[in-house]
């Protein structure tokens, strides 16, 4: 048995939420109900008490969670273990999405041309929150991630790159004029917002709380987790949005999209490099923070 099932049975009787594991393992919850049926089916006992408001182990999901437990940590040792044999070829990086869409591919160009056409990057790209999560977990060797809180975590390295500017746009048909605005007159328009946990919408919700207000004191509110959907249904007119500059600069210059400001609005928001104090730093590691900076510089 893949030893990911195993994992998730832990995660689940120690959390005891399948929804809440779900976020901790960064798969669906469906994933994690299909991951718990295989174990049972697997051993032909129940190991799951789903009766009560949390979900608890059986007695023999208790004895199976010793046995995981012991089970996880050996694997662990063994990853550990065999680190220093590994070619320093491989790295995994984590991004959020502003960054992804327009950094990341000129970032992989330049490591390319000056790294072995051996060395294999690969990439994920999540919330700022999961992202750290990443890290903690030894699942990506560092990552880039803009945010609006700064970054105090134990065991975490972060290494501030030049700030990202955000901006409110909306597409010309709505009628909603160009250049500074009040407050109120922001608040009588449909706002396309990210999903909680995006630093773009934490940063919008401050600054609305500076005012006493939040973002639900808009007109209306469209959620989009897709940041192209997000930029497309602003271009489409049907609300406007708070993004990075650099994902709509170009739409912009051409008039596609027209710019608001807010007297008080805070518009920048920090971009880091961040990666776990623990790491010893591979040529790869290395080349991969050298070429983020060349480009960001």
């Amino acid at each position: 048995m893949e030893t990911r099932y195993l994992k998730t049975f832990v995660e689940v009787v120690k959390i005891g939420s399948f929804s809440r594991a779900a976020e901790v393992l960064h798969i669906t919850q469906s994933a994690v109900s299909q991951r718990i049926k295989f174990v049972e089916e697997q051993y032909g006992v129940p190991l799951i008490d789903r009766n009560g408001s949390v979900i608890t182990a059986t007695d023999a999901g208790r004895a199976l969670l010793k046995k995981s437990q012991l089970i996880l940590m050996l694997e662990n040792e063994i990853d550990g273990m065999l680190d220093e044999f590994k070619t320093d070829s491989r790295l995994s990086v984590g991004c959020t999405p502003t960054f992804g869409t327009v950094y990341l591919s000129k970032i992989l160009s330049r490591f390319y041309l000056v790294n072995s056409e051996k060395a294999r990057v690969k990439s994920h790209v999540n919330s700022p929150d999961n992202v750290l999560k990443g890290i903690l977990k030894n699942e990506y060797d560092l990552a880039v991630l803009e945010h609006w809180k700064e970054i105090n975590v134990a065991n975490i390295v972060c290494t501030p790159l030049p700030p990202d500017e955000l901006t409110i746009v909306s597409a010309p048909l709505m009628g909603f004029p160009e250049g500074p605005t009040s407050l109120s007159e922001l608040l009588k328009q449909r706002l396309i917002a990210r999903r909680d946990g995006c630093s773009s919408r934490g940063l919008l919700a401050n600054n609305l709380a500076q005012f006493g207000k939040d973002i639900t004191d808009f007109k209306s509110i469209v959620v989009h987790d897709d940041l192209s959907m997000t930029i497309q249904t602003a271009l489409a007119g049907l609300g406007l949005a708070f993004v990075s500059k650099c994902l709509v600069r170009e739409h912009i210059e051409k008039g596609s999209l027209l710019e608001h400001t807010v007297e008080g609005f805070s518009c920048f928001r920090s971009r880091s490099i961040v990666f776990n104090r623990k790491h010893h730093g591979s040529k790869c590691f290395t080349s991969f923070i050298q070429c983020v900076e060349e480009l960001m510089a």
